[in-house]
């Protein structure tokens, strides 16, 4: 269908200042956060589940392509209109409709940000634990597509443990409900399956979200280590001891430089990494299990560990945690993000490797991830204007993921494949796994309405 005329078809059901087509906003609408661009061929704001509903049955219908969007920050790909279409985007269901203390939940729509939903809990003394770097803006439709993390998820999980059901729209405008508040629903677990599934089998026009008590104490502490091998072997000992931190992060000199250049949150300069360590719980018991971990990373040669006196010293801590992939802009005009996982056992080897790659192709790699569950994120910094150093830089991301598979990891935590990773795929799965997954995508979409050219790739 011609462009003027799709323009006015779906202004017929949004109403048409809801319908965005200038060139500008096709290019706006045509990158996210990876090196990838694409270009719809309109944007769709709808205000409701039915709106959403009639956008896509007239997408079907027609044979055109469907995109969801939330905030565009995903980091794989994931939303870029490879082949054209429809963006839908979702800022104008932003609403939190129930805030439900007494069954802890809450039922928000797509394009709710999630920290406006935790502040919104903060109120009641209540927490949403999953929390993406990006939750300033990073919305809960993306969440879910993605089954974002965050430093939070060591202890408390990923989206998918969060998520306990959802209103959907199938590829046909149909819509379902899947899960709910009750835990345990019978049947099979659709909810499961639409979680990280990248916007490839349905869109959730509304989400019933877990939400708990804030914790009754924290402790945040900073270890600075002269070592990034040493640092990693502290991540592991930390666990082996039996201890679970409600989080335990890693940044190396590389990215302490840019964070201190641009947020100043008190890391030292001369360190070769530091561990970002947080309990959480009963108030009861923590200062020994706070000094049982100061042991361990004595025992690991630790440099020094300071412990956040005040809510103004943890939040300037966290401020450096949160702002440590924008403060990478410092060092270099570009990055890309790699996300890979591995067994935490295997951490110092894989990071030594990683640096090694970055060696192989002469590209500065800078590290900060979620160390507790070893969920790495090697930031490859680059100019995009050198095509030279551009084309080295997918080399060596895919290169990096082929590490973490080889590890008996796997090639993403919380970022998802979405266009960049599809042939790494098959550095984790056989054929015949990939050929099972195209039928979960067939089942849901059999017209592959829905985020086409995602996930999956094209010959396994």
């Amino acid at each position: 269908m011609e462009g003027e005329r799709l323009v006015e078809e779906t202004a017929k059901l949004v109403g048409k200042e809801n319908v965005l087509s200038s060139e500008t906003d096709l290019l706006l609408y045509g990158y996210d956060a990876s090196l990838f661009r694409g270009k719809p061929d309109c944007i769709v704001l709808p205000s409701s589940t039915e709106e959403v509903s009639k956008v896509v049955r007239f997408a079907h219908e027609n044979g055109i392509h469907v995109v969801g969007r939330g905030s565009g920050t995903n980091l794989s790909g994931g939303t870029i209109p490879t082949q054209g279409g429809i963006v839908l985007h979702f800022s104008r269901m932003n609403r939190i409709l129930e805030i439900d203390l007494e069954n802890q939940r809450a039922v928000v729509e797509p394009g709710v940000f999630t920290l406006a939903l935790k502040n919104a809990l903060a109120r009641h003394g209540y927490v949403y634990q999953p929390d993406p770097a990006s939750e300033k803006v990073s919305t809960f439709g993306g969440n879910l597509g993605e089954n974002s993390g965050g430093p939070h998820c060591l202890k408390y999980g990923v989206t998918t443990n969060h998520v306990l059901g959802a209103e959907v729209v199938l590829y046909d405008g149909s819509v379902i409900h899947v899960g709910g508040k009750s835990l345990d629903n019978p049947g099979y677990d659709l909810t499961g399956i639409l979680v990280g599934s990248e916007g490839t089998l349905g869109i959730a026009t509304k989400l019933v979200l877990r939400i708990m008590p804030k914790p009754e104490a924290v402790k945040t502490m900073l270890a600075i280590y002269n070592s990034l091998e040493e640092a990693g072997r502290t991540v592991s000992a930390i666990i082996a001891d039996g201890i679970v931190p409600a989080t335990l992060e890693m940044l190396d000199k590389l990215t302490i430089k840019a964070v201190e250049e641009s947020i100043h949150a008190g890391f030292p300069l001369d360190a070769e990494a530091v561990l970002l360590i947080e309990l959480d719980g009963l108030k009861d018991g923590m200062e020994r299990l706070a000094e049982r971990i100061m042991e361990i990373c004595r025992k690991n040669n630790v440099r020094e560990v300071k412990a956040a006196k005040t809510e103004a010293e943890r939040t300037q801590l966290w401020a450096g945690r949160k702002g440590a992939f924008g403060a990478i802009a410092r060092l270099r005009p570009n990055y890309l993000v790699c996300d890979g996982t591995v067994p935490r056992t295997k951490l110092p080897e894989v990071l030594m490797k990683v640096m090694e790659v970055g060696k192989k192709y002469d590209l500065s790699i800078a590290n900060v991830f979620h160390a507790g569950d070893g969920n790495l994120h090697p930031l490859i910094l680059f100019d995009e204007r050198n095509e030279e150093e551009l084309r080295k830089v997918h080399l060596a991301g895919s290169e990096i993921m082929k590490i973490c598979a080889d590890a008996g990891g796997t090639i993403s935590g919380e970022h998802g494949i979405g266009t960049e990773k599809k042939k790494e795929m098959l550095f984790v799965f056989t054929p015949r796994d990939i050929a099972a997954m195209k039928k979960v995508k067939k089942a849901f979409d059999p017209d592959d309405v829905y985020n086409p050219g995602k996930v999956l790739p094209e010959q396994p």
